[in-house]
């Protein structure tokens, strides 16, 4: 359910599209933002989710793609919770970080790093 205010993250959750792709369309489109409260430096930012915004993802729904119901049927898993809460109390230099260590070693490496998984 689109609500009046959602974040690029709530977007990108709902419609199975990347974060990424939700902030091209905000800018591209020239959807109305303003900044989220609480956050420090100005880059969070809410989408107004105007007739526009609702319009707009409607048509870009992929075809034959029920992900998002899928996604909203399934409760989110403590540790699932955890991590997205953790990721969100993280810097930007070290979300990069994170995603460049995942991107060069995957889950893994990351495992292995964290002495969850042996290197057998």
């Amino acid at each position: 359910m689109l609500k009046e205010r959602m974040t690029p993250e709530e977007l990108a959750m709902m419609t199975g599209y990347s974060r990424q792709t939700i902030n091209k369309w905000v800018r591209k489109e020239g959807w109305e933002t303003s900044p989220k409260p609480g956050v420090q430096g100005g880059k969070a930012r809410l989408i107004h989710v105007d007739e526009q915004v609702r319009n707009f993802i409607r048509s870009t729904q992929r075809a034959a793609d029920n992900t998002g119901v899928y996604i909203a049927a399934v409760p989110d898993t403590p540790l699932e919770i955890l991590l997205r809460n953790s990721l969100k109390e993280m810097t930007a230099s070290e979300q990069k970080q994170m995603t460049s260590l995942l991107l060069r070693e995957g889950i893994s490496g990351l495992l292995l790093r964290l002495g969850i998984r042996s290197a057998e």
